[in-house]
């Protein structure tokens, strides 16, 4: 028989969170989406997340989040899993999104706790409780409580992981303690994963399965190497790359996210940094620091890729 903790090992290490990218006239570039895909799935992710929080999922319709879902699963073509974002503030749209994500071929959805609207804790239970009623996909549960000022309360959450189809939480709060005080109470397989690329080593440490990131959508082969060293006694390997994707996290804080995620990726040549509103483009002071970062970033690199050469050529302007 297949173990709990078998049927979700793929949930786990270093999962990027990856934007949507858009063309000049804002349609989505699905080219540019699946050379995303295709950058991940070489550094060695099991598994994307697409239409989530890096993904700029409010601005998107319904047939443009089915339309990078599928790309996505294309584009995979069962390497890794696809994890679509399918949360809203509305328990119907929610349900609609879920049920489109499992049409268009995700392996499992991503689940926010409902925002603007504040529900009590047996409101987001019951909304979490009648999403997973229309899908049989496992559901990863997103906490993200700066976002969507309600918190998803331990016992809550412990009472929706009785259930197999709920599989893990992205864990957006910063609280890295709290594997320390879920793991005891959770069912075997359950995955626990930060949210918060600015914690999540000290998230890993306290027990935690690992981390959905944005941060690797932009270097995912320095987050695959700090993944490759959790529980490793090479202590100061790990201490020098998490310090590079410390610096990297702190550039792709300013300004907002996705838009310094995306023009990080601009630099490199993978995205256009094209955002829609209500998001900008990060002012000029906040795009010369993610220059600076990502430069010294890969001139640190020993590989000599195109990326490495590209960014070379840029901390010489």
């Amino acid at each position: 028989m297949t173990s709990a903790t078998h049927r979700t090992a793929w949930l786990a290490g270093c999962i990027p969170d990856l934007p949507t990218p858009f063309d000049d006239s804002d349609s989505i570039d699905l080219v540019a989406l699946a050379r995303l895909c295709e950058r991940q799935i070489a550094a060695g992710c099991t598994a994307i997340v697409v239409g989530e929080t890096a993904g700029e999922m409010a601005t998107l319709t319904l047939d443009e989040h089915d339309a990078i879902v599928r790309a996505a699963v294309k584009t995979a073509r069962g390497r890794v899993r696809v994890i679509a974002g399918a949360g809203s503030n509305s328990t119907s749209q929610a349900i609609e999104l879920t049920r489109r994500s499992d049409a268009a071929g995700a392996d499992a959805i991503m689940s926010v706790v409902p925002y603007y609207n504040k529900p009590m804790q047996s409101g987001i239970s019951a909304h979490f409780a009648a999403v997973a009623d229309c899908t049989e996909l496992p559901i990863v549960l997103h906490d993200i409580p700066q976002r969507t000022m309600r918190v998803l309360a331990d016992d809550t959450l412990l009472q929706l992981a009785v259930s197999p189809q709920f599989v893990g939480l992205r864990d957006g709060s910063g609280d890295i303690t709290r594997p320390l005080r879920l793991r005891p109470l959770l069912r075997p397989g359950f995955r626990l994963l930060s949210g918060d690329d600015a914690t999540a080593a000290g998230f890993a440490t306290q027990g935690g399965d690992g981390w959905i990131s944005m941060t690797a959508a932009v270097a995912p082969q320095l987050c695959r190497k700090l993944d490759d060293l959790r529980g490793h006694a090479d202590l100061r390997s790990a201490q020098a790359i998490a310090g590079q994707l410390c610096r990297l996290t702190s550039a792709l804080a300013l300004d907002g996210t996705p838009a310094a995620l995306k023009h990080a990726l601009g630099l490199l040549g993978q995205v256009s940094a094209r955002v829609r509103l209500p998001m900008v483009e990060p002012d000029t002071t906040a795009k010369a620091t993610i220059a600076e970062v990502i430069a010294a970033l890969y001139a640190d690199m020993e590989s000599c890729d195109v990326e490495h050469r590209l960014l070379l050529e840029l901390s010489r302007l």
